[in-house]
């Protein structure tokens, strides 16, 4: 399962991608605004941290995905947040 997350903590990165993998996830993270997130691609999960990402960014991520791309929302961007919405959509 392919993950996005647009948000979070810029020095949090690694271990969002840490996480991500004990679930069976490939995840990109987008702590920060970066060239309009044109290469987000198609993936499976769209996870937003709403609490520290700008309404531009994310506009922009929601443009940019597909549809089918499910999307999941938390004002929180910590560990266990995140932790959660893998339960709840990737479940292992």
């Amino acid at each position: 399962m392919s993950v996005v997350i647009v948000g979070g903590n810029e020095c949090m990165t690694r271990q969002y991608k840490d996480l991500c993998g004990q679930y069976r996830c490939k995840a990109k993270v987008y702590p920060k605004m970066t060239s309009g997130l044109k290469d987000i691609g198609s993936p499976d999960l769209l996870i937003l941290f709403t609490n520290t990402v700008s309404h531009k960014m994310i506009r922009c991520a929601l443009s940019e995905v597909k549809s089918t791309t499910r999307i999941a929302r938390s004002h929180s961007s910590s560990m266990s947040a995140l932790r959660q919405l893998l339960e709840e959509h990737a479940g292992v």
